[in-house]
């Protein structure tokens, strides 16, 4: 059997800056290799002012500095990543945040994205300095196999971290949160009953707290939690209601702007070992 591998995967710009030290912090703890990933692009390469040459000397220096094997690839980022990760028996693969472009973000998916819909293993966005193991993961939850998926790979990662959980509990339009309610009692019934199966998922790790079921928007309850918490760690499933291989608007908002490091799983996918 091979070794598993982590891979950093870089651009070579300052959105990558925390991608390797990362990578290898975690790969030290599963015992994995590391591998500092480069997709060659040659407009990219104008754009940093480099050459093809410097390109590959930065990418050594930079797997050496942090004990890894050094890879070059050609062809579309998300189809060269997933072949590697592939072919190397990757856990886990670590990107840097994601190069905004205001216009063609609205009309496509981004490289992230497709780079995260094509990898057969989980996805981590780190863009917060690697001086420390996570202390504070918050699993931003819809009770779904995804969701519980991406909390069990956290817990492999980050296994003296607290762990906390919240819903953001949606009503029907127009319908006010109050106890007693028809809207209200049914949609809380319905989370709860939704809680118990996610809690029963395996490999989930010990809460600091019960799964909390916040009324209100996904975005407003994870960004209170997630300041309360000081969390530097945020876990998610991929949200894509019907389908478990597609990226759901909320997943997508996120990875666009992640408030700390972001880990992002599909349903079936491993935790790292």
């Amino acid at each position: 059997m091979s070794t598993p591998t982590v891979i950093a995967a870089t651009d070579l710009s300052p959105r990558s800056a925390h991608v390797a030290g990362r990578a290898a912090r975690i790969a030290r703890r599963l015992g994995a290799r590391l591998i500092v990933a480069h997709v060659a692009d040659g407009g990219a390469l104008a754009g940093l002012g480099r050459g093809a040459g410097q390109v590959s000397d930065s990418l050594d220096a930079l797997a050496a500095e942090h004990g890894g094997e050094a890879h070059l690839l050609q062809g579309p980022p998300d189809a060269a990543l997933a072949e590697l990760a592939t072919g190397q028996t990757a856990r886990l693969l670590v990107l840097g945040l994601h190069n905004e472009r205001r216009v063609l973000d609205l009309l496509r998916l981004t490289t992230m994205e497709r780079i995260t819909l094509a990898a057969p293993c989980p996805v981590l966005i780190a863009h917060q300095p690697p001086a420390e193991d996570y202390e504070q993961v918050l699993c931003a939850t819809d009770f779904s196999r995804a969701s519980a998926t991406s909390m069990a790979i956290a817990a492999q990662i980050a296994p003296r971290a607290r762990f906390h959980a919240v819903h953001a509990l949606q009503l029907p339009i127009g319908a006010i949160f109050k106890l007693g309610q028809n809207e209200t009692d049914k949609a809380l019934t319905g989370a709860e009953a939704l809680m118990d199966d996610f809690l029963n998922a395996p490999g989930l790790p010990a809460l600091a707290e019960p799964p909390e079921i916040v009324p209100g928007g996904v975005h407003q309850v994870l960004a209170f939690r997630c300041a309360e918490l000081a969390a530097d760690l945020v876990c998610i499933g991929t949200h894509a209601g019907q389908d478990d291989h597609d990226l759901g608007n909320y997943a997508r908002d996120l990875m666009r702007a992640p408030p700390t490091d972001l880990l992002i799983a599909k349903p079936g996918q491993d935790a790292p070992g």
